[in-house]
């Protein structure tokens, strides 16, 4: 299962999804995390000294690994982030991604991958979408199953929407403070994905008292999740000081365990996936890809390819 982190810059998505990675790995399940946001802070959550390897520096390996012997890909170059697999592609199960060999493994068995930072070459000429181009491919040739689990912080506000990236999970997570920039920016993502199937629940987070949750239910209605409650031993952590999953709060740590419970009743839709892999793979191929590449990248489509396991 897939599960994407939105949110507010400074909302605490980076923070949540570190937690809720923990608990899933603490329940002995597989995850790999992946960050995906401009500010590279989920390996630090997540007890890391530095991030991994950026995906984007492998960018080339990946496309190869990717395309396989698809006959309507024969290069790398022909490949851009949205390029669906088809018949002859390689496909990733689970157990392959977690696997990645410029992946890195936390202290919690959770295996964290990394779209990197601007480089200096980027800076001024390149927009930040450019880099999670690796993780879009990735998840469009992932199969993954039940019990099995990828965790993507992404970039702040409604800057997800700059890609097909966001129709790519089984659930996207809205983090939301009980203020009113942070239900603003539940209310633009909402509608901007209303129209593409998006399964969407918004988690409040720094809730102090009943006051706040009375705010984020007055603005969010039936959209409200659960909430963390602000958090001593989460400031702790963020402050750099020793963290154990055992040392939140009773309420916070319910609150994990509902956000899991909520992605496990999720059911996969393949079908959706593959309508919208092809629809955004052409918007792209005719908005820019094609003239970039100089081939008519329409035709990497294959219309008899069946996704899923």
């Amino acid at each position: 299962m897939r599960v994407a982190f939105v949110g507010k810059g400074g909302s605490g998505k980076t923070t949540l999804s570190a937690l809720f990675a923990r608990h899933v790995a603490s329940r002995g399940a597989p995850v790999v995390a992946v960050d995906a946001d401009i500010n590279q802070h989920l390996a630090l959550v997540l007890g890391l000294d530095r991030p991994p390897e950026p995906l984007g520096a492998h960018l080339g390996e990946i496309k190869d690994l990717l395309r396989g012997d698809n006959p309507r890909i024969p290069s790398a170059d022909a490949m851009v982030k949205t390029t669906p697999p088809g018949r002859g592609s390689r496909l990733l199960r689970f157990h392959e991604l977690a696997a990645y060999e410029h992946a890195v493994t936390t202290s919690e068995g959770i295996r964290l991958m990394a779209t990197g930072p601007f480089e200096e070459d980027d800076l001024g000429v390149a927009c930040y979408h450019s880099k999670v181009g690796a993780v879009e491919l990735l998840l469009n040739h992932l199969v993954d199953g039940p019990g099995e689990y990828v965790v993507v912080d992404m970039t702040a506000g409604s800057d997800s929407f700059a890609s097909g990236l966001f129709t790519r999970f089984d659930l996207t997570f809205l983090v939301a403070e009980p203020t009113r920039q942070g239900v603003g920016v539940y209310r633009q993502y909402r509608d901007y994905a209303a129209d593409y199937g998006v399964a969407l629940a918004v988690v409040g987070n720094k809730v102090h008292g009943p006051s706040d949750v009375d705010f984020l239910r007055e603005h969010v209605g039936s959209g409200l999740l659960t909430w963390m409650e602000h958090s001593g031993a989460v400031r702790a952590m963020e402050q750099g000081r020793p963290f154990a999953l055992d040392d939140l709060e009773p309420a916070n740590s319910d609150a994990l365990a509902v956000l899991l419970k909520h992605l496990d009743e999720q059911e996969k839709d393949w079908a959706r996936f593959g309508r919208q892999a092809a629809e955004f793979h052409l918007r792209n191929a005719r908005a820019w890809a094609n003239a970039k590449t100089g081939v008519d990248l329409t035709g990497q489509i294959d219309p008899d390819f069946v996704y899923g396991p």
